[in-house]
C-alpha cells in the first residue's frame, strides 16, 4: 500500500497518496480546479495557466498540474488572487477566438464556452483584428477550424502518446501559432482522437459535421461493434437516426477513456442506409429472385421447409451477433433441431487458446501497467488498436519492455525493446524454441534469427518484476496455441506475474467461443448439412461452400455473399437498435443498449430466432425479453454463472467472467506436430522488410463499413485534393479518382477566402 502523507487544502485536512497530483487530489475532494492542457495520462503540458493555485511557502502562484502532494502541504485553490489570475487567462484565450458559438459544432458541450460562462463577466481588452484563418479540410473525416484553437495541445499529445503517430502538430510562433500538419493533409489511422480531446471546435467531425446540435441528442451508453476490444461509446440520436459517435467518458468513465479508432467513431452510417434490408424476403425457386414478404409468411415458410429437413440442419453464428443472439441460435440447433451441427463463422477459432488457458486473461488496465509485454504475431495498431494504444503508453510513459515476435516490421516494432524479426510461416518454431531451449541453434536457423535472440528474449523474461503480458493470436498454427496457452511457466520472470491477451478479430468473438461450446468447425458443419440457418454472415471465403444446398436461412442486415445463395433472407436489427452484451478479448461482459426503434421492418437476432423456433412447436420462455434472454444465459453456462443487466450497469466497473484456467497438460501430441511442422520449414526465407502503410486493414471496405462514404476514400488512398477549403467528397469519386464536374469549386483557393478580410 502507497504511503499516506497529510495534505490541508482550503483549511480542510486530508490523508493522500504521497506523490499523487495536485489536481487530481483537488477534485477528488470536491474542489473544482479549472484546466484545459491537463490529462492524467498524459504528459505534462501546463500551458494553459488555468489550475493556479496557491501553495503555502512557495513565492509564487502553482499550476497544480505539476505539482506533486507531500507532506504538510497547504493549499488555496480559490482566492481574489487566484479568481484574476484566472480570469486574465481567460481573456488572453478569447483573444483571437471568434465568437461564433451559434453555428459551431461543439456550441453546448465546450470547455471554454463553460470556463467563460462560469466566470460571467471576463473582460475583452484586446481591440486588435483578430487573426482570420478560413475553416479546412485535414482529411475525408476530420475538418479544422484554426482560429478556434487555445494552444492546449491535447490533440499532439494523443496523436503522439496514445497513437505513436506524430500526424498533427503546432506550427508557427506566438499568437501565430496554429494547429496542423505537414503538407497540409493527415495521412494516418485517422482515429479523430484529436476531435475527441479538443475541447473547443477547433477539430471537426466531417461525418456528423454541421448536422445537429449537441443538445438535440439522445445519448445512448453502448459497446463498440467492430474490434475485440470492447470500447465503450456513446451513440448521438435524434429522430430514429444515429448522427454521430462519441468515446463514453465525455459523459461516464468507461474502460477506453476518450480513445476509439477510425471505425468507431465514424462508420456508423451503415445503421440508417437505405440499403438496409427492409421487409423479409423469400426466393421460392433456385436461381428466382427475392420476393418481399411479410413477417408471418416467412416465419411460415421458413419454420415449414426446416422442419422437412428434420435433423440436416446446420446452425452458423457470426461473431458480431450479441451473446443473446449467440446463445440463441444454440438453443435453437439443441433444442429445436435436436442436433450438434453448430459452429461460428469466425476466421479464428479460440477454443483451443482457452482449452488450454495457463494463466488469467489480462484486461487493458493490466496491459497498461505491465513491466514487460510479449507480442507474437498479430498486427494490433490495425486490429485490437486500444490493446495497441495501451501498449504504447506503457512502453512511452512507464518503460515497459516490449518484445515483438513477428515476420513483418509492423508499426509497433518502432517502440519495441526487442523485435525478433523471424521467417514468413515461423511462428511455430519460436513456440518450440521457448518450450525446447536445449535445440535453440536448429530452432534460430528455422526462424531466420540469431540464437543470441532467444537468450535475450530470456533474459528479458527472467529479470521481469511485475506483470508479463503475452499476446497471440491466429497467425499460430492450432497446435502452437494450444502450446502457448499451456506454457504459462515458460515466461517466469522473478517476481512476475503472467497474463495472456488473445488477439480475436470480431467483437464478440470470445462470446461467441463462451456460448457455443461443443461448437464444429464451420467447414464441418456446411459439409453436413443440407439446410442452414445462418445469423449475420460467413466469410466471402466460405460462402462456395453454400452451393447446393436444399434451404437456406439468413439474419442479415445487408445483401452479402452470403444472402446470394439464400432461399429466406430476415432483416436484422443492428448494434445501435437491440438490447444485448458482447464479452471483450479481455473477458469483460458489456451492455448493448438499443438507441433507436428497429429500423424499416428489421428485428432483433435473437428475436427472429425465437420466432422460427415457435413456429416449429418449441418456447424458449424468453417473453421477448432481452433480459430473460440473459438470464437464460448465465443459468446454463458456467462462466457467466450468476449474472444479470443489473451488473453489468456500470462499464466503469466491468465484470469479467470466470474463464477456467487449466493445469499443466500432457501435449505430446500437439508437441509431435509442432516439431513436424517445424521440420517441414525451409532454412532459407525471404523475410519481408516493408513496413505495412498506416490503415491498410483499419480503412479496407467491408459490408459495414462502405456505407460510409469516407472510408472509400480511405481506403482508395486517402487522394489530398487541391482545396481543403471544400469537402473532399465533392472533390472525389468514391474510387478516389478527382471529379471533374467540380472544377469551379476546386478553382477557389486559401488566398481567396483571406483576401475576404472578414472581421469580427
Amino acid at each position: 500500500m502507497s504511503e499516506l502523507i497529510k495534505v490541508t487544502i482550503n483549511e480542510q485536512d486530508f490523508e493522500v497518496e504521497k506523490g499523487a497530483r495536485l489536481i487530481d487530489v483537488c477534485r477528488e475532494k470536491g474542489f473544482n480546479i479549472p484546466s484545459f492542457c491537463y490529462y492524467s495520462d498524459l504528459a505534462l503540458q501546463a500551458s494553459c495557466r488555468m489550475c493556479l493555485v496557491r501553495i503555502e511557502k512557495m513565492p509564487k502562484l502553482q499550476t497544480s498540474c505539476t505539482i506533486t502532494c507531500t507532506d504538510g502541504m497547504i493549499v488555496t485553490t480559490q482566492s481574489e488572487e487566484i479568481e484574476k489570475a484566472q480570469r486574465a487567462m481567460s481573456e488572453f484565450l478569447l483573444a483571437n477566438h471568434p465568437l461564433d458559438c451559434p453555428v459551431c459544432d461543439r456550441g453546448g458541450e465546450c470547455e471554454l464556452q463553460e470556463m467563460i460562462f462560469d466566470w460571467g463577466d471576463v473582460e475583452e481588452r484586446f481591440t486588435e483584428k483578430k487573426n482570420v484563418e478560413p475553416e479546412k479540410f485535414l482529411s475525408p473525416i476530420v475538418a479544422n477550424d484554426p482560429q478556434r484553437c487555445i494552444v492546449c495541445k491535447r490533440c499532439t499529445r494523443v496523436c503522439d502518446e496514445w497513437m505513436g503517430e506524430d500526424a498533427i502538430e503546432a506550427g508557427n510562433r506566438g499568437v501565430n501559432t496554429v494547429i496542423g500538419t505537414y503538407g497540409g493533409w493527415l495521412n494516418c489511422s485517422q482515429c479523430g482522437n484529436c476531435i475527441e480531446v479538443c475541447p473547443t471546435g477547433t477539430l471537426l467531425d466531417g461525418v456528423y459535421r454541421h448536422e445537429t446540435r449537441p443538445w438535440e441528442l439522445d445519448q445512448t451508453i453502448t459497446t463498440d461493434v467492430y474490434g475485440s476490444d470492447g470500447m465503450q461509446l456513446s451513440i448521438g440520436s435524434r429522430g430514429g437516426l444515429v448522427h454521430r459517435i462519441v468515446a463514453r467518458d465525455r459523459y461516464v468513465n468507461g474502460l477506453n477513456g476518450e480513445f476509439l479508432d477510425v471505425k468507431a467513431r465514424f462508420a456508423h452510417e451503415f445503421v440508417n442506409h437505405p440499403d438496409r434490408i427492409k421487409t423479409p424476403l423469400i426466393r421460392y425457386k433456385k436461381g428466382g429472385k427475392l420476393i418481399p414478404a411479410t413477417w408471418d409468411e416467412a416465419i411460415h415458410f421458413v419454420g415449414q421447409k426446416l422442419t422437412e429437413s428434420g435433423k440436416n440442419v446446420g446452425v452458423v453464428a457470426s461473431p458480431r451477433l450479441t451473446n443473446e443472439a449467440i446463445f440463441t441460435l444454440k438453443r435453437f440447433a439443441k433444442e429445436v433441431v435436436g442436433t450438434d451441427n453448430y459452429a461460428v463463422s469466425d476466421r479464428y477459432d479460440l477454443s483451443v487458446f482457452f482449452d488450454n488457458l495457463s494463466a488469467p486473461l489480462a484486461t487493458h488496465k493490466e496491459i497498461r501497467k505491465a513491466k514487460t509485454l510479449v507480442l507474437i504475431g498479430g498486427e494490433p495498431e490495425e486490429e485490437q488498436t486500444f490493446t495497441a494504444k495501451q501498449m504504447r503508453q506503457a512502453v512511452r510513459n512507464d518503460g515497459a519492455k516490449l518484445i515483438i515476435v513477428n515476420h513483418t516490421p509492423i508499426r509497433l516494432s518502432a517502440q519495441a525493446s526487442q523485435f525478433i524479426h523471424i521467417n514468413p510461416n515461423s511462428y511455430d518454431a519460436f513456440v518450440l524454441a521457448l518450450t525446447d531451449s536445449a535445440n535453440d541453434d536448429a530452432n534460430a536457423k528455422k526462424l531466420g534469427i540469431e540464437t543470441k535472440d532467444l537468450a535475450d528474449f530470456r533474459q528479458t523474461l527472467s529479470e521481469t518484476e511485475g506483470d508479463t503480458v503475452v499476446m497471440f493470436g491466429g497467425d499460430l498454427s492450432p497446435q502452437a496455441q494450444s502450446v502457448l496457452a499451456n506454457s504459462a511457466d515458460a515466461f517466469d520472470g522473478t517476481n512476475a506475474k503472467v497474463l495472456f491477451h488473445p488477439l480475436p478479430l470480431y467483437n464478440n468473438s470470445v462470446g461467441a467461443n463462451d456460448l457455443m461450446e461443443g461448437k464444429k468447425s464451420l467447414s464441418e458443419v456446411l459439409k453436413n448439412s443440407k439446410a442452414l440457418l445462418i445469423g449475420g454472415s460467413l466469410q466471402e471465403a466460405d460462402t462456395n461452400l453454400l452451393a447446393n444446398k436444399d434451404f437456406i436461412v439468413v439474419q442479415e442486415l445487408f445483401e452479402t455473399e452470403t444472402t446470394k445463395y439464400a432461399d429466406v433472407v430476415l432483416p436484422a436489427a443492428s448494434f445501435a437498435e437491440v438490447d444485448g452484451t458482447f464479452t471483450n478479448n479481455t473477458g469483460f461482459v458489456q451492455r448493448v443498449r438499443q438507441a433507436i426503434e428497429p429500423v424499416n421492418q428489421s428485428k432483433a437476432d435473437w428475436m427472429i430466432t425465437t420466432l422460427i423456433a415457435r413456429e416449429m412447436g418449441a418456447d424458449f420462455g424468453y417473453n421477448f425479453s432481452a433480459t430473460m434472454v440473459f438470464k437464460a444465459i448465465a443459468d446454463s453456462v458456467s462462466a457467466y454463472e450468476g449474472l444479470r443487466y443489473p451488473a453489468l450497469k456500470d462499464e466503469s466497473k466491468p465484470v469479467q467472467v470466470k474463464h477456467a484456467i487449466s493445469a499443466k497438460k500432457d501435449l505430446s501430441k500437439e508437441f509431435d506436430v509442432l516439431k513436424s511442422n517445424v521440420e517441414k520449414l525451409s532454412d532459407e526465407a525471404n523475410k519481408l522488410t516493408a513496413t505495412p502503410r498506416v490503415g491498410h486493414k483499419l480503412h479496407r471496405l467491408t459490408t459495414l463499413t462502405s456505407k460510409t462514404a469516407q472510408f472509400h476514400l480511405l481506403a482508395h488512398g486517402n487522394p489530398k485534393p487541391e482545396n481543403l477549403l471544400v469537402s473532399p467528397l465533392v472533390q472525389f469519386n468514391l474510387d478516389g479518382t478527382p471529379r471533374t464536374e467540380t472544377a469551379d469549386a476546386a478553382a477557389v483557393g486559401v488566398t481567396d477566402r483571406i483576401n475576404l478580410k472578414v472581421e469580427y
